[in-house]
């Protein structure tokens, strides 16, 4: 293992850790495809099984151990910077999970209409931009039956640092890309029914029995306050709503996808 004391906290080999937001990082100028950053073991372990390659390792001295250890010898020589837990929380200015944080190249992104063509259940996400919550819709829509995630221009990134985090690594494991500008009628054109997850005068019930017949099916979720746009709504061919008990209007994005994709996934 190539593992390398931190003594300098300037050196330039430290930029991808320490001084490159994540919005440079995705443009860096040395890799075609830009970098990312994965955090965990686990999210670094699906990283290498779905084949991203891994260019620098920054490590807690006292966690090269155990899933750590595995996770570092599946990689070769590159470099694994390390120093005391203290150290790595100052130099990054946060503290890092499970002691272990990867740069690793990103990846062509697959074409929308090859995954259109190639699943019948897909999300549809609109301008999410919290992490979090996007992080946590991969994860769902992974244990829950989903097939894909597409996304608008203006969501965010799933291979951000908390976004994969928060996914458990399943931003690796489910397929997923963005969309154009017309992305409602590209759906249509492959055949899917979409389904808008939003609160109107006309919205059916989740567990209406046409929307299990569908074949193909799209579930499309807003941004976490405003939701859907309005012209997102009138143009989907479903407005579906999940019914609510003791006052509450509405669940977190995140919570009502889990609940769209376990109620609308393919039987």
């Amino acid at each position: 293992m190539n593992i390398i004391e931190i003594n300098d906290f300037s050196a330039p080999e430290l930029d991808v850790f320490a001084r490159l937001t994540e919005a440079q990082l995705m443009n860096h100028h040395m890799i075609k495809e830009g970098l990312f950053i994965a955090e965990s073991p686990k999210v670094i372990t699906r990283a290498l099984d779905a084949g991203f390659q891994p260019i620098a390792f920054l490590a807690e001295r006292g966690n090269l151990s155990g899933e750590t250890l595995e996770v570092i010898k599946r990689c070769g020589d590159i470099p694994v910077y390390t120093a005391d837990f203290d150290v790595l929380t100052n130099l990054t200015g946060y503290m890092l999970t499970r002691g272990m944080l990867c740069a690793m190249k990103r990846r062509e992104l697959p074409d929308p209409k090859a995954i259109l063509t190639q699943f019948d259940r897909v999300v549809v996400l609109e301008d999410v931009m919290n992490p979090t919550n996007l992080g946590a819709i991969f994860r769902s829509a992974a244990a829950l039956g989903m097939e894909a995630v597409l996304l608008t221009p203006g969501c965010s990134d799933p291979l951000y640092r908390r976004s994969a985090r928060v996914s458990m690594g399943t931003v690796f494991q489910v397929p997923w890309t963005y969309l154009g500008e017309n992305w409602v009628e590209d759906l249509k054109n492959a055949g899917f029914k979409t389904c808008a997850m939003a609160l109107t005068d006309d919205s059916i019930s989740i567990d209406d029995p046409c929307l299990e017949k569908e074949r193909k099916l799209a579930i499309v979720l807003g941004t976490e306050g405003d939701g859907l746009k309005e012209n997102t709504v009138t143009a989907c061919d479903y407005t579906v709503k999940i019914p609510m008990a003791h006052g509450v209007d509405s669940l977190n994005v995140a919570a009502a996808g889990a609940v769209a994709f376990w109620q609308l996934r393919k039987r």
